[in-house]
């Protein structure tokens, strides 16, 4: 299958080209990005006309909890943990398998209308999940959650080695990390045990850090430590890790932190609507650390449209740290796209490349709130939407055109995760 996309504005966030290239076309092979340039004129099976458009890297988003779409809003009044063990705990328990692959199905969908390409998933029944990504076309890193509160620490290991025993490799849009819950519901020999499972499949582990005061203080007693960074040295030393939210640390841990080999996972929505605090990213950049873009799960989240969660990393910057130069609106395209690459690892995807994956989205900014254009990449983190995006394509595959999903019946699926809510709130 080839499709040729002609007459595009493109943003490669390919540090070889251009920042911004107007008139360009793009032709497609298969999974991959044959050609850019102007003027191609090759055969191809499909041509999209992208004049007046732009087309850029679809969105990665590095932490997330996939089947939460349908807790969308249960979180006014709580605070992080009382959310957590009050309400949502007990709802998750009472979840089938049929459930979370309709919660699934939403969300992907909300990725594919929105313009994420690749999502990076912490949750249960995973292969549940993978199903609905694979019926859907997304790309996806996942993994099974490892807790150990309830002395059932290690039957979830077993599920996760189950899972790459039998998944790890074989599948083109799924990769995994070792999604370890969060220091503060694991113990020292449990962590030991994740540890040993990463450096067993040569996985990077994806874990919550300090995400709000009360986790860091518990961390501390705890484990008997000055600072939860003492622990990323302690059981992660030569080891990737994706740290989702790192509200709570100060310049000097931030210091630390950065000279181990982590990534940041940045989520300021969720962060705000569960009163976490604001992370310092600003201060993790100027010290080497690469900061991605999260959402986390919708029940705090709200959604997965990282167009909204740019334009609240850049606002938050500047606020405070009562700078306007602070984070460049270009900075910020790179933490949604290339950064999110890096941090999971996926050098095929994150960028606009010959020989890449082709993952990419093209953009309509033919409405009131995104004219004229006068910056492009401020236009992008600051007034467009996720519904801005017209044509979703992923793996070579056009899974959304003209704003309409091919193959899925939308209304089918908010109807049953409607149904579903209902059920288990009761």
């Amino acid at each position: 299958m080839r499709i040729l996309i002609k007459n595009a504005n493109v943003i490669s966030m390919d540090e070889k080209r251009p920042k911004w290239e107007k008139d360009t076309d793009i032709l497609i092979e298969d999974t991959r990005i044959k050609k850019m340039g102007r003027g191609i004129s090759e055969n191809a099976n499909k041509v999209i006309d992208a004049s007046g458009k732009i087309v850029m890297p679809g969105l990665i988003n590095t932490h997330s909890h996939v089947p939460m779409s349908i807790f969308r809003e249960t979180v006014d009044g709580y605070m992080t943990q009382d959310w957590l063990e009050k309400k949502i705990w007990p709802m998750e328990d009472k979840m089938s398998k049929e459930d979370i692959y309709d919660a699934s199905l939403l969300s992907f969908i909300e990725m594919i209308k929105t313009g994420t390409t690749t999502i990076n998933d912490m949750y249960f029944m995973t292969e549940e999940i993978m199903k609905a990504a694979t019926e859907t076309g997304v790309r996806i890193q996942t993994t099974r959650t490892l807790m150990d509160m309830t002395g059932d620490g290690d039957t979830r290991i077993e599920e996760l080695k189950k899972l790459l025993n039998t998944y790890q490799g074989k599948q083109e849009n799924i990769t995994f990390n070792i999604g370890i819950h969060g220091f503060y519901t694991t113990n020292d020999e449990y962590i030991k045990k994740c540890v040993v499972l990463a450096k067993q499949y040569d996985l990077p582990v994806h874990i919550h850090f300090c995400e709000n005061g009360k986790e860091a203080e518990d961390i501390k007693t705890q484990y008997q430590v000055e600072s939860p960074v003492e622990l990323i040295k302690r059981y992660f030393k030569g080891m990737h890790v994706i740290l989702a939210h790192a509200v709570k640390l100060t310049k000097q841990e931030i210091e630390e932190l950065a000279k181990e080999d982590i990534d940041i996972a940045h989520c300021p929505v969720s962060n705000l609507k569960l009163g976490c605090g604001i992370a310092d990213i600003t201060s993790m950049q100027e010290n080497g650390i690469t900061v991605s873009l999260g959402t986390d799960g919708q029940g705090s989240g709200s959604n997965l449209d990282l167009f909204e969660t740019m334009k609240f990393t850049a606002l938050l910057q500047k606020g405070i740290n009562e700078d306007p130069m602070k984070l460049s609106a270009y900075e910020v395209l790179k933490m949604a796209t290339i950064n999110g690459a890096k941090a999971l690892g996926l050098q095929e995807v994150g960028s606009l490349e010959e020989g890449k994956k082709a993952d990419m989205i093209i953009l309509n900014l033919e409405d009131a709130i995104s004219q004229p254009v006068n910056n492009i990449f401020a236009q992008i983190v600051y007034n467009v939407k996720g519904t801005n995006v017209e044509t979703t394509i992923i793996n070579g595959k056009i899974l959304m055109e003209n704003r309409k999903i091919k193959k899925i019946d939308e209304k089918s699926i908010y109807e049953e995760c409607n149904r579903i809510i209902c059920r288990i709130q009761n």
